[in-house]
């Protein structure tokens, strides 16, 4: 049986395609998602304790913030023996302290760190696994229907070191690109400035902004962890400190729908 805790892009996308009916349940705190689990054929559980009730595997796919919370809850109740697979984009030092807790209840941690958007490529999305139980769980993952998964050496946090690190650049470079597009915009230089980029910068432009409007909250949160990251590195994260605002600014905008050109996004962004 398997479970899943958190039913936002990530886990409605992979369950879009796990055809995982009748022996998938679910929970999310925004209780509108039952709605659409059901629609999956998926369970809709009542609360944590519900959804992992004869559960051998466990996703957790909540926000980076609400990770430790899932944690503590799906500690109280996970059943013995049973695999918790940390899916959210925290720091290293989050996943132990998760790690301490699952382990301490009787189950197997696994780090997963998810490594690109979970659309279009749903179960194809590559996948890191690191810490003791790695190799038993990539292979109950690929009984799920994962299929692009690869094991990283060392413990606990390692898969989440990668990943973290990985978005300081990513998604730093989104912010970079938001602060950029909208001066340009009130410069009316916006045309002049992408024209000097190639066609392919200028689309990529445009998505950037799109997955901050969408997900800037959620990725100001990943992007606190990445900020925790470089400080246990003893890196100071000066530009990362800046990610996190531009990050946290487009996604309290809630534009629905997002615009679908990027001058009407930055029209939007800049419109009082």
């Amino acid at each position: 049986m398997l479970a899943l805790i958190g039913f936002g892009e990530a886990g409605s996308s992979f369950a879009s395609e796990g055809a995982w009916h009748g022996y998938a349940s679910g929970f999310d705190r925004d209780l509108r998602r039952a709605a659409v689990m059901r629609d999956m054929g998926l369970r809709a559980a009542a609360d944590p304790a519900d959804a992992l009730a004869g559960a051998n595997a466990i996703l957790s796919l909540v926000t980076a913030d609400q990770s430790l919370e899932a944690a503590r809850q799906a500690a109280a109740n996970i059943p013995k023996g049973a695999f918790f697979f940390d899916m959210n984009s925290v720091a290293p030092g989050t996943k132990r302290e998760t790690a301490d807790l699952i382990e301490s209840a009787g189950a197997s941690y696994v780090d997963v760190a998810v490594m690109a958007p979970v659309l279009p490529a749903r179960l194809a999305v590559p996948l890191l696994l690191s810490g003791p139980h790695a190799r038993e769980g990539a292979a109950l993952l690929a009984t799920c229907g994962f299929r692009n998964i690869r094991i990283v050496a060392g413990g606990v946090g390692q898969a989440s070191t990668i990943k973290m690190l990985r978005s300081v650049f990513y998604k730093g470079v989104e912010a970079l690109t938001a602060e950029c597009l909208l001066a340009c915009h009130r410069a009316g230089v916006l045309e002049e400035v992408l024209g000097s980029f190639d066609a392919d910068w200028a689309k990529m432009a445009d998505y950037r902004l799109d997955r901050m409007l969408a997900h800037g909250a959620r990725r100001a949160a990943e992007m606190a962890e990445s900020a925790k990251t470089l400080d246990g590195l003893g890196v100071v994260p000066l530009l990362t400190r800046g990610t996190i605002e531009w990050q946290a600014a487009l996604g309290s905008l809630s534009l629905a729908p997002i615009p679908a050109t990027l001058a009407a996004k930055l029209e939007r962004i800049d419109t009082p």
